[in-house]
Order: structure tokens, then sequence, then C-alpha cells
């Protein structure tokens, strides 16, 4: 974790004053750090010196390695002070910056990562840059860059200037005036390619390192079943299987890593992100609704008790992340040797082993295991000569053993932080898992945390903040904040059909519209009207492990427009799908969430109404049955929402099957709406 964590320091710098985490780890280094703000970028200009941005997180494993390589040695430290105004930024607090650097390092090397590293001029124009450098390599850039400012500073300009130019020029967006109509031939096109990149042996991408990418696996699933292709619903079960048997898994305490280093999901990057779980709660409550799987079941479980005891403030709100390393080792907190694994379980080392396979599969390094399964309790019972029973009763005894000798090890750290995205995430995934499991506790917790945001997360102009600590926010909200609980307010009135969360997801939209929205492509920037502006301001279009927060927006507009009856905000959806669709089409995996919007418009897409005296009776009847192809309103008396608006008659509960707003005869048996909708 750095020096960061030691109790008496040589060195104290101006990070000392942030509450980032991140930060704050670096702010025992002999590096002079600054934080991203108006009197750090003033001062590089008043010494006209480079600056370095040096961009990380908490949980970044490579992050603390060249820390301890570069930034803790004073030598390298020496050379920064010297000649660089050096400003360190949590990527998480600040993905506005992020962008527009990482953007800048791919320009030059063509790949990406953390820690990212980018020097440049004054003005926040960049000039070079890479990811994790090691001391020697590092020196030498350093001394060569600041050689080349002090004799040739023209050759930095221009390079800065092209490479700018680089940065705004990707970022234009074509003009979609002219509504595109998208086709079933559209997906299938776009799937040919995506399914050639496919692992039918271990399950996820043909390739290592290998990410969860929840919203890959969401627009999977939702085609396969709305298609009924088996081969791709096959592939489906089999990633979300091998996912949660695999090391990616915490096996004994919940909860997934950020990615598995192989192809096997078996070796984890050890540290444990909060989006990450959030959206895998949400992909496996989805999936059980659908096949009943009791794997899925216990995942969804076992996540939201590892989130709830070790992300969870004391305020009810979550906390961003666990890190890869504890004593600066990587994974040390979560490997087992041979040895200890036998002292603690003694007589049951022998069933554990078997299950979790403490052989040549689980073998990793250093006389350490890693904790995974291959196959289902019924096969390894069978192989033992054991009752299902027998087995079960065993590995929860071994595993409630194992975790008490696990915590008395010293834990990852923990970044206590809490951003409002992440936590929109979280808000939705206890409401997926509320739809799947009936747990009352999960639709409670999910309505606290939403209320928070609204009462505790809130601009004074009525938009939201980014972050929260120490109760104090102090970053505007980003295009994601509002995207995410746009989402999550949305989903929290298809649960409860408490008027007020649509009513507020309205509300947060059209604040969208007025601080985010480019008036010219009806596309969305990701910072506000209100931020000092960067050298770009960017748009953030492509999925990745997070849902690109334009196209979170459009799939709200899509959805906001039908409960709201308002066509412009459907229109508008569709205008930005249109400006997206070639991208979608040639290069799927990156471009999921968009796929939902399109595989939503290509079909039939109801707007069901419920109205009368056992309309909620009705409508959770109804969402007994898995569709996705369809929003839901329901009210127990007359309501001004235009859909339910003069349809609510005395003694009677009548359901209205609508498609653009044109609704069938209503229906009183929910048997005979599920017939309509499934014929």
């Amino acid at each position: 974790m750095g020096s960061g964590n030691k109790k008496s320091h040589s060195f104290t710098n101006n990070l000392i004053e942030e509450s980032s985490p991140y930060l704050l780890q670096h702010s025992h280094n002999p590096v002079e750090w600054y934080a991203w703000n108006e009197k750090s970028l003033q001062l590089a200009k008043d010494e006209n010196k480079l600056i370095l941005v040096s961009i990380g997180y908490s949980a970044c494993h490579w992050c603390h390695v060249m820390e301890h390589e570069c930034f803790e040695n004073e030598d390298v430290a020496k050379i920064m002070n010297e000649h660089f105004i050096n400003i360190k930024v949590d990527r998480e607090e600040r993905p506005d910056i992020d962008q527009v650097y990482m953007n800048a390092v791919q320009l030059m090397t063509g790949r990406g990562g953390w820690p990212l590293n980018c020097f440049t001029l004054p003005d926040g124009r960049p000039v070079y840059g890479g990811t994790y450098f090691p001391k020697e390599s590092w020196k030498n850039i350093l001394l060569n860059l600041a050689d080349v400012y002090k004799h040739e500073p023209s050759k930095a300009l221009e390079y800065a200037k092209k490479l700018t130019e680089g940065i705004r020029l990707g970022e234009v967006i074509e003009n979609k005036q002219t509504e595109q109509t998208f086709s079933n031939t559209d997906l299938q096109d776009c799937l040919s390619d995506w399914q050639q990149r496919l692992d039918d042996t271990d399950g996820g991408p043909n390739k290592a390192p290998k990410f969860p990418l929840p919203n890959n696996y969401l627009f999977l699933l939702r085609y396969a079943h709305n298609k009924k292709n088996v081969i791709l619903m096959e592939h489906v079960e089999l990633t979300l299987r091998s996912m949660a048997y695999g090391g990616i898994y915490d096996q004994l305490g919940g909860g997934f890593a950020r990615y598995s280093t192989d192809m096997k999901w078996k070796v984890p990057h050890f540290e444990k992100m909060l989006y990450d779980n959030a959206q895998l709660i949400s992909l496996y409550s989805e999936a059980y609704r659908i096949n009943k799987n009791p794997l899925y079941k216990k995942i969804v479980e076992e996540t939201i008790i590892f989130l709830e005891e070790e992300l969870t403030s004391p305020e009810g709100v979550f906390y961003s992340a666990l890190d890869a390393d504890s004593e600066e080792v990587e994974g040390k907190y979560y490997v087992w040797t041979k040895a200890e694994l036998e002292q603690v379980l003694e007589q049951d080392f022998l069933l554990f082993s078997a299950y979790y396979n403490v052989n040549e599969i689980g073998y990793w390094e250093h006389n350490n295991y890693i904790l995974l399964r291959k196959k289902s309790d019924e096969a390894v019972a069978k192989t033992m000569g054991v009752e299902v029973a027998k087995l079960q009763k065993c590995i929860e005894r071994c595993r409630k053993k194992l975790i008490i000798e696990r915590n008395k090890r010293i834990k990852p750290g923990l970044d206590d932080k809490s951003l409002t995205s992440w936590n929109a995430m979280m808000i939705k995934a206890y409401i997926d898992a509320f739809e799947a499991f009936e747990n009352p506790a999960y639709l409670e917790k999910a309505k606290k945390v939403l209320r928070f945001i609204i009462t505790k997360m809130r601009t004074p102009d009525g938009g939201i903040y980014h972050n929260y600590k120490n109760g104090k926010s102090s970053i505007n909200g980003f295009l994601e904040d509002y995207a995410f609980v746009i989402e999550a307010s949305i989903c929290c009135y298809n649960t409860t059909f408490e008027s007020n969360w649509l009513t507020f997801a309205d509300e947060l939209m059209q604040y969208t519209k007025t601080h985010f929205e480019d008036t010219e492509t009806k596309m969305f920037f990701f910072t506000s009207i209100k931020d000092t502006p960067l050298i770009a301001r960017k748009m953030e279009l492509s999925d990745n492990v997070i849902p690109a927060s334009c196209s979170s927006i459009a799939n709200s507009l899509f959805y906001l427009g039908k409960y709201l009856s308002k066509p412009e905000f459907v229109k508008q959806a569709q205008q930005m799908l249109s400006a997206i669709k070639n991208n979608l089409v040639s290069y799927g995996p990156g471009y999921s969430n968009w796929a939902i919007l399109m595989l939503n418009s290509t079909k039939p897409f109801y707007e069901i109404a419920i109205v009368g005296e056992e309309a909620i009776k009705k409508a959770q009847q109804l969402k007994k049955y898995y569709f996705n192809n369809y929003i839901l309103l329901a009210s127990e008396k007359e309501d001004s929402f235009e859909l339910l608006k003069n349809r609510y008659e005395p003694n009677k509960t009548l359901i209205y099957v609508c498609e653009n707003n044109t609704c069938q005869l209503p229906l009183e048996k929910v048997e005979d709406a599920i017939k309509l909708l499934t014929s």
C-alpha cells in the first residue's frame, strides 16, 4: 500500500489535505505531489514547468508497485520535483481527467491502463505518456523530457498541438437528423462477429485477461431468451457458472474480483470493486428469473452479504473498493497453503480439497492455492462417495472455520469514499435481486440508498454530487452519476409503483439535458456546462466494464418516453442509437448497452397499465413471468400519468396492453395479458 500506511513519516506533501484514499496513499512520498486544482495548474504556468499527471486508484496493484519503486525513491523524487509540477489524480473521483489523458496515451502508444502517467505542457496539453514504468526507465524519461522542454521547447509545443487536435477529433459524432430503422439483421450482423470472439470451453471472451463485462452478458441473455437462441443461452449459462466456480469469485467470503488474468477464470486480479459486484448481482438475478438456477441465487446472496459486511458505511451507502494487496503482497489475504488448510480443517480437509481443488488445478505460486470449483455438488459427492447433504454440511462448516481464520489476517486496504454512480448501480442491484428472490430487505435497502442520494448528495441548483466522504461532497456530478441515478429511480418505480420515483427521474433527466446535452448531435457530454473546461470536452460512447453514460442516458430516455408518454424522449434515444449504429454492428462487445436499446427497438415493445383496487397485486403476478420488452405502470386509484389517466373504474382492476400508446381492449385476468404478450 506504500508508505502512507506507516506511523511515522519522513515526508509529507500537499496531498495530506485531500480526502481521496488514493491521494492519501501518496501523501508521504518524497515527491512534492499536488492535487488537480487551479492553484496547481497556475503554478506550472508561473514556473514554466511540464506537468506530470499521474492517475490511478487505491485498489490498483501496479499503482502500488510504481509508487514503491519510483515515487518513494528519493533520487527519483529529486528529479521529479526539480523539473515538473507533479499532480496526482484519483481516476474514480475525476473520471473526466482520466478520460482525456487516457485518450492521449492510447493515441501515443496504442494501449492504456493504470497507473496512467501523462506529461503535459503547463497549459495541460499532453506531450508524452504511458502506464507503468520501472525505476530506471522512469528516470530516463524524466531527464529526457526535461532536456527537450528546456532546449527544444518548439518540439514539445508542436507535438502537443497535434495530439490535442487528435483528442478533440475523436469526439466528432455524425449528426443523425433523419431517423434510421433498426432491424433483426443489424443485431444478427453484430452477433455473427461477436460469437467468433467467445470462449465456448470456459465461457467469456476467448482471450486473457478476462473481465466479467456484465452488460455484455445482460444483452446476450436477453437476446438469447427473446430469440430462443439455445446455443447463445448455453454460452451465457456456461460463463455465469464458470465465473461462479472460478478463482475470480471469493469462494469463502463472496464477491467478485475485478478480472481474471488467465483464460479459465482462475487467477484473479484480487481487487474487489463495487461497480463489478453491483452489476453482477443484477446479471445473476435476471438470469435466475429465467431458469431458477440455485447457483445464481447463492452467488447473489453471498455477494450481497460481502458488500454489506465489507463495503457499507455506517450511513448505509457503499464504499468503493477493497485493494488487491495486503502487507504489500497481491492476493495474500485470499490464498492458502495446503499446510494451513490441513491445520484448520483437520479431518474435513479431504472433502474440502476435492470440492475446491486444492491440487494441481488450484495451485498458483509460492505453495499457495486459489480456491475454485470445477464440478457441481452432486458430481463431487458422487466422486467422493458421500451424500450431497453431507458434503454441503461439511463445506459450510469448513467455510466458517476458514473465514474465522482469514479474519485474523491483515485485510486489504479499503477505499472508503462513496461514489454516486456506483451507489446507483447498487440500488439497481438490490431491486433486481428483490425482483428475483422477493426478499423485502433488498427493496428497503435500495430505497434507503436512493433517499440518501436525494437528501445528502444534491447540489443547491437541483443537480447531484459525484462523491461523498466524512459528511462532505466536493465534486460536481458527471454524466455517469445522472445516468445511473435515473436508471435506479426508474427501476424503483417499476418495483414499488410509487410515482415520486418516476417524477424524480424525469426531473433529473431535464436537469441532465440542460447541463450536459449537445444540442447539435443530441448526444451528451461527460461533464456539465458548470465544470471548468479541460483541453477537450468528451463524450463517453463505448460500453466497457461500466456501460457508457451516453448509452445509459439513451436507454433511460427510451424508458421515460414510454412511461411518461413523451415521444420526444423516445425520438432522441433513437437518434442517439442511429449515430452509434455502425459501431455497434461492427463491434458488439464495445456497444452492448446500445445493443439492448436496439433490441427494444426491433421487436414489439409494450406499455402495460393496470388500474384498480388490485393493481399492485396483479402487477406483481405479471412480473413473475419473465419478459424484458415492456414497461409497467400500476395504480390502485385515479392517476395523472398519461397511460393511467381516466382508466379507473370502481370495483374493477383493468389491464391495458398498449403499443406506442395504442391500447387493446382492457383485460381483467393476468393470464389473458400473458397470452397477449406471448402471442
